[in-house]
């Protein structure tokens, strides 16, 4: 097939170029940056030069592939301009570009989401997190319908898929959130959890999330949801305890009202309990995490790197 990838040189996109070129697939790659075309190019991938504003140009590529994978966010606009509402509203435009050029296809169309909201306080599934969050306002919410309206073009000839992702994609060259809390500890000389620390995020590493991303495209059925989640739920207290011991700073726990505090923007999602499950994900499409879990990629010396 020809793959239409945006996000292509991205962390989670890099290697799912990679895998669809391994798996025989020829993949067009959406670079802004000469950087950033040399390394859709170094996976195998060719380059389309442009950007998440050319919506026709998106819709265009789109319309000369056989499946497209969307997993590009404008997170300049989203957290450098404090506009994560304008960033999720310029998602929505670019997916119902491309969602109206594949109607009546029958081909692939598949996005990134996340699994953080599906189903606080329990382990989310598949088969949660479709109907409106009570409460939820700005760009989680547009996000969570933009999802949603992805997985409704199954209804008009669409093989639509929402991969969600763990809130880490965790390896090497990770610079997200668990990077973050590396850094924070190390700034302040102290490796902090909230509350009694057992609260827990489900994980991933990117190049399972990757694998999934070419099952997506070439497996899953009309309408499908799937989580790349390798690991249900690690508790954050055992998180925090590892990063300490590496960097040889002190454990310590503060309540939620310090969170943001502490750690900045990522404070709020720190105090959450959301486990999540991919047993639906893998008997639909046969997927088979295969690479280290978080623990054991956080006890490796690339996550301490100045």
């Amino acid at each position: 097939m020809r793959v239409f990838v945006t996000g292509a040189s991205g962390w989670i996109g890099s290697p799912t170029v990679a895998e669809l070129v391994d798996a025989g697939h020829e993949v067009v790659g959406l670079a802004r940056s000469d950087e950033s075309a040399a390394r859709v190019e170094a996976v195998g991938g060719t380059v389309l030069r442009g950007d998440l504003t050319e919506v026709g140009a998106l819709a265009a590529a789109a319309g000369d592939a056989d499946a497209v994978v969307h997993l590009a966010f404008d997170h300049h606009v989203a957290f450098v301009e404090d506009d994560f509402a304008g960033a999720a509203e310029g998602e929505r435009a670019v997916i119902e570009a491309i969602g109206v050029a594949l109607v009546g296809t029958d081909k692939a169309f598949v996005i990134a989401s996340g699994t953080a909201l599906a189903a606080p306080g329990r382990v989310a599934t598949e088969k949660d997190g479709h109907e409106a969050v009570a409460g939820l306002q700005g760009g989680l919410s547009i996000r969570g319908e933009n999802a949603e309206w992805v997985l409704g073009l199954a209804d008009r000839g669409v093989r639509s898929a929402v991969l969600r992702l763990a809130p880490t994609n965790h390896g090497d060259g990770d610079s997200g959130f668990i990077k973050q809390l590396v850094e924070v500890a190390r700034a302040k000389g102290v490796s902090a959890y909230v509350g009694d620390g057992t609260n827990r995020w489900p994980a991933g590493h990117r190049l399972d999330s990757a694998n999934l991303a070419r099952l997506a495209v070439e497996k899953a059925p009309a309408g499908s949801t799937l989580h790349a989640i390798g690991e249900e739920g690690i508790e954050l207290g055992t998180v925090a305890e590892v990063i300490g011991r590496h960097l040889g700073v002190p454990v310590e726990s503060i309540p939620a009202d310090r969170a943001t505090e502490h750690f900045g923007f990522v404070g709020g999602l720190l105090a959450l309990d959301i486990p999540a499950s991919s047993a639906i994900t893998r008997e639909l499409v046969g997927w088979e995490p295969s690479h280290p879990g978080l623990i054991e990629d956080l006890e490796q010396d690339f996550y301490y790197r100045a």
